[in-house]
């Protein structure tokens, strides 16, 4: 449950058989490992299938580098392998981009402890941007998460969307055009959302339902409201302080 805020405003590759008359689709291409535990996703063949397979097959402790790019994906991602970073070139410089995504899911769904996001964009999501749930010490850094255009009732809810969570940090990220929350945290503890921007949102950074959260050196501006902290009923986690 969120509180009500009035809102102030891929393609296959196909590859010829080898001995048959049929063409098949090309497999996931990924980069092998150019170290232990760091895999290089291709930017070949078809890229949104190569980083989930990526995810995927990942194992505790490795790293999953993404180039340099803006690349298009029709389905979200998700990630439910402990101990991964998932790390792009930049915050403007590696743009996942969901403007013709189909259905209404999250860009990325993480439900995994010890992760580490790092230095990507995640454009135009129909859903959430990046939603952790039940993640354990989960980092976001140098993350953008945005909506094109003017702010619109019919953008994504949340941009930073971690929930049911222990030890979440939030630093130098950047938020911009979400229909409710830029910045949400919630029915989590031991938090800490600094040095990021939340602006063009309904609600810019929103601490809900949760216990020791420290909220600093941030920008707030242009949202409907700045920084909220509500403790709501009916929640599975009440009683934030």
């Amino acid at each position: 449950m969120r509180p009500i805020i009035l809102a102030v405003a891929a393609a296959a590759i196909l590859a010829p058989a080898a001995c048959s008359k049929k063409e098949d689709a090309a497999a996931p291409e990924i980069a092998a490992p150019a170290e232990d535990g760091v895999t290089h996703v291709s930017a070949e063949g078809d890229f949104a299938e190569n980083l989930q397979l990526a995810l995927i097959e990942a194992e505790p402790g490795d790293k999953i580098v993404m180039p340099e790019g803006t690349f298009e994906f029709t389905t979200g991602l998700s990630l439910d392998v402990d101990d991964v970073t998932l790390a792009g070139a930049g915050q403007g410089k590696t743009i996942l981009d969901f403007a013709n995504q189909t259905g209404a899911g999250e860009g990325l769904l993480v439900t995994a402890d010890d992760v580490v996001l790092s230095d990507f964009g995640i454009r135009d999501t129909k859903g959430d941007g990046i939603k952790s749930k039940d993640s354990d010490r989960i980092t976001y850094q140098y993350i953008t998460v945005e909506w094109s255009g003017e702010p619109d009732e019919t953008n994504g809810a949340y941009g930073i969307y971690p929930v049911e969570s222990t030890d979440v940090l939030v630093q130098n990220c950047t938020v911009r055009g979400a229909s409710d929350a830029g910045i949400y945290v919630g029915q989590s503890r031991n938090i800490i959302v600094r040095d990021s921007v939340a602006e063009y949102n309904v609600a810019g950074i929103e601490i809900e339902n949760s216990s020791f959260a420290d909220v600093y050196g941030n920008v707030a501006r242009h949202n409907a409201g700045g920084i909220l902290v509500f403790d709501l009923p009916d929640l599975p986690v009440m009683g934030g302080h």
